[in-house]
């Protein structure tokens, strides 16, 4: 373990099977927090094993953010094992919902891509949050997107979710503030992950050719700021949005 900021604490981490999600699990739990990976795929079975052969206090629960009562199963099975401290809202539809124009998507796949990444987000909180009330303190963190600051071409029900998202994470700060509960939005860029494979390569190049830092970004350019987000050292930071994307867009 690098540190133990996080030591005793309990992180829901939605969307960890996989990619940043992942990795979100390995650097909270490296500083010393016990990981709960929520996610559809039974992949995160897997992904928990793994992490505890490294070292981290990791285990799996199956969610299904469009289905509540799947997200009520979730909170008691989670809470049974004692509080939950934080929760990273990360998972969302995103690989493959692109490529569309506004008039082209259909009513079914925008209710798709608002199911998981506004409503998911705002039921996983709520099966949460009571329990954060009453222990007097909490961090969540909801993954939004820098798409949604720059307006990113065929993707408007991606764009609209994350940027729903942020909104959301405002509306939650200035709920849960007087219970010390903090609550932030983190928009990373295009992140090197096994979902970036499937975006089309020209928008792989518009970032690359328009980033201030001009390198890919890594999962690890974002966990960082989800780790201190969590920390104690953030209790006074709540309702913002902090840009993750190497000088791609300027907030």
């Amino acid at each position: 373990m690098s540190d133990s900021t996080l030591a005793g604490r309990t992180i829901v981490v939605t969307g960890a099977a996989r990619g940043l999600g992942r990795a979100f699990a390995e650097t909270l739990g490296r500083r010393g927090a016990r990981v709960w990976i929520a996610d559809v795929l039974e992949e995160g079975r897997a992904t928990a094993a793994s992490l505890r052969a490294e070292g981290v206090d990791a285990e799996f629960a199956r969610v299904d953010l469009r289905d509540e009562a799947s997200v009520a199963e979730l909170a008691a099975t989670v809470t049974a094992r004692g509080p939950v401290y934080g929760l990273v809202n990360n998972a969302a539809r995103a690989d493959g919902v692109g490529g569309k124009r506004i008039d082209e998507i259909t009513p079914a796949e925008w209710d798709d891509v608002m199911s998981v990444n506004v409503r998911g987000t705002w039921l996983v909180s709520r099966a949460f949050v009571p329990g954060m009330i009453a222990s007097g303190e909490g961090r969540i963190v909801n993954l939004g997107s820098d798409a949604a600051l720059f307006g990113s071409s065929r993707l408007a029900h991606y764009i609209t979710s994350k940027g729903a998202v942020a909104a959301l994470t405002r509306a939650m700060a200035t709920d849960l503030g007087p219970f010390g509960v903090c609550v932030n939005t983190v928009s990373p860029g295009l992140t090197e992950t096994e979902a970036a494979a499937n975006i089309p390569a020209a928008r792989h190049e518009l970032y690359r050719s328009n980033r201030s830092l001009d390198r890919v970004q890594q999962p690890s350019d974002v966990t960082g700021l989800v780790g201190f987000l969590m920390s104690p050292e953030a209790s006074y930071i709540t309702g913002q949005q902090v840009v993750v994307n190497g000088g791609f867009v300027f907030h």
